[in-house]
């Protein structure tokens, strides 16, 4: 077969790309593929672009709801979705149009979600289809995927210094009212036992108001810093209100069995002497406001803690208990952090002494670091006693691993401080109160933070620079894991 011949001008070769196409087959494929990809995002762009401007231009209409549905809800009460969507239609202006119906919508999608009840929340309006309806009326329709409603979870956990094995088992929207009854179960270290059965309900249409009633036990091993053990039966009615960015408060009554035994042959008098059972019945107040952006490593935002306590409706436990608790972070430069805390709090006995199973204890790796768990303080023997007095403080600067922001480890370098006394009921409060304030225990050191959803484990190199007499001192590497630190 004779060669072709070549072309010659002015004949030329007309194969060559016209629009950028390549020559090769796969790339010519790619290539035509992210061509149409183009193609329908900006057909889609200018699609919904015509659609905001006809929205826009049509958003004076005259428009009025007709009817709302909830479709898919089936396990759900609708007497409890009508006290949702009623007082979102009575807040809609009047009178009502195409903006304000899409508001409503908003608001009763937001709702619906907040009940924790559905996996998916769609909207649309649609033209209304009751046969009185007149032009300009429309329905809402929600069509919903609800959650499912059982579940039941084993895991291990660490937290807090101790670890434990657990059992959780819930029923979500238990009378289609979206109630939730929980059931817990574990096995650990410290807390050898433990059970928790609770029924949580919404009491208000907002949904920013929980009723909560729970039954629990458990028994404690306290034998690492006093020679015995607790066990703890009782039930707890709780009223919670608020969102923590805004501020939330919880009004509890709690009535508690406490039983102090299985004392150690070298427990001393004073231990023994709170050895036995004990009945408190209490009210209680907690108002918590957060606006950290991290809850475990925060670097900026504040955390702030009121707890009050009132026990002497029963039983033999009479006393005022106050706790005030804070935290600030500020970041300094790019990656690095500054972390300020602080908790105080005091106890004082009304009609009776105050018992150990209400005292503070303070020391440990999540409290006030270099010195042991529950170690400062009042102290006979080997046993912390715990105080009726407490304040601490601590100063954290939080730095990223240099190269590696995106890690979940990070350094740190930190002084903390802090008091723990019985209060001498012979002397004036204020005079306590200087003497607790005055001679603080203050620990120093750097280590690591590394972030173990959900908790924080720290290891630390901590030496105590002033201790009381009375104080578990610890200098050297401490491990801590908790929910809460200094």
């Amino acid at each position: 077969m004779e060669d072709q011949p070549q072309l010659k001008p002015p004949l030329h070769d007309s194969s060559s790309p016209r629009d950028k196409e390549p020559d090769n087959v796969e790339k010519l494929l790619k290539w035509q593929e992210e061509r149409i990809a183009r193609k329908l995002r900006g057909e889609y762009e200018s699609a919904v672009l015509h659609l905001a401007e006809l929205v826009q231009e049509n958003l004076p209409t005259p428009m009025n709801v007709s009817a709302v549905r909830v479709e898919g809800a089936k396990a759900t009460r609708d007497s409890f979705l009508r006290s949702l969507i009623n007082p979102q239609l009575a807040a809609a202006p009047s009178p009502s149009t195409l903006e304000s119906v899409l508001h409503t919508t908003r608001r009763i999608s937001h709702i619906l979600q907040q009940t924790d009840i559905f996996q998916a929340v769609e909207a649309k309006v649609e033209r209304a289809q009751h046969v009185l309806s007149q032009p300009g009326d429309v329905d809402i329709v929600f069509k919903t995927r609800e959650k499912g409603r059982f579940f039941l979870n084993t895991s291990t956990e660490l937290g807090n210094n101790e670890g434990n094995a657990s059992a959780t088992g819930r029923i979500r929207n238990v009378f289609g009212g979206a109630e939730v009854f929980e059931a817990n179960v574990s096995f650990g270290t410290k807390t050898r036992r433990s059970f928790r059965a609770s029924f949580t309900a919404p009491l208000t249409s907002d949904l920013q108001t929980h009723g909560e009633i729970t039954a629990f036990g458990l028994e404690r091993d306290h034998t690492s810093f006093a020679s015995c053990t607790e066990g703890l039966r009782g039930v707890k009615a709780v009223v919670r209100n608020g969102r923590l960015h805004s501020g939330t408060h919880e009004f509890a009554f709690e009535s508690v069995l406490r039983h102090i035994g299985d004392l150690a042959p070298t427990a001393s008098v004073s231990m023994r002497e709170c050895a036995g059972q004990t009945l408190k019945s209490a009210l209680s107040h907690t108002y918590i406001l957060d606006s950290r952006d991290d809850r475990f490593m925060a670097t900026r935002g504040f955390y702030a803690k009121v707890f009050n306590e009132y026990a002497g409706l029963g039983g033999d436990a009479s006393f005022y208990k106050g706790e005030l608790e804070g935290q600030i972070s500020r970041p300094i430069v790019d990656g690095v952090s500054l972390s300020l805390a602080a908790r105080t709090g005091i106890l004082r006995g009304l009609s009776k002494p105050t018992l150990f199973s209400d005292r503070f204890q303070l020391g440990g790796p999540t409290s006030v670091r270099a010195f042991r768990a529950n170690s400062m303080g009042p102290r006979a023997n080997s046993d912390s006693l715990g105080g009726d007095l407490y304040w601490s403080a601590g100063a954290s600067v939080i730095s990223n691993i240099p190269t590696k922001p995106h890690w979940p480890v990070k350094t740190h370098a930190w002084v903390n401080a802090g008091r723990l006394d019985a209060i001498d009921q012979s002397q004036p409060l204020a005079d306590n109160v200087r003497k607790t304030l005055m001679n603080p225990s203050i620990s120093a050191g750097v280590g690591l933070i590394y972030r173990f959803d959900p908790i924080r484990v720290e290891v630390n190199f901590g030496v105590p620079l002033v201790a009381a007499k009375s104080d578990g001192a610890r200098r050297g590497i401490q491990v801590g894991m908790g929910l809460e630190f200094l």
